[in-house]
């Protein structure tokens, strides 16, 4: 289906909106791997903090392992693929803070627009 379907629910614009952003974050970590870092430290600040629920310390803790233990390149196919195992993980994505606000906020006011054009169903 091509970005604004009229038969994608807003769920799944979300989804896609989502990926774009996650592959915005490859092609940054592609050009400067130390950007990972970032990540890194979200997991570390959110896991210090005793208010966190464990549902999601089970999710950053998953993004730990894949980080530490994956290549750079599987890293980075895992952030622009458009698998289901994918878009479960960008629901807690600790990737934040590595695309700038205008960035950000150029990808949000496009997949906004789409808000009324998408289907309100379910998938």
């Amino acid at each position: 289906m091509s970005l604004g379907h009229p038969r994608k629910t807003w769920h799944e614009v979300l989804d896609d909106r989502s990926l774009e952003m996650d592959r915005v974050i490859a092609d940054k970590i592609r050009a400067n791997p130390k950007l990972v870092r970032i990540a890194l430290a979200n997991i570390e600040r959110w896991l210090s903090n005793p208010d966190y629920s464990e549902s999601n310390q089970q999710a950053v803790q998953e993004w730990k392992r894949i980080i530490e233990n994956s290549s750079l390149d599987a890293l980075l196919t895992l952030l622009e693929s458009g698998s289901e195992e994918a878009r479960r993980l960008r629901q807690s994505s600790p990737f934040c803070g590595i695309l700038t606000a205008e960035e950000r906020a150029a990808i949000l006011r496009k997949y906004e627009a789409l808000r009324g054009r998408a289907h309100l169903g379910s998938r």
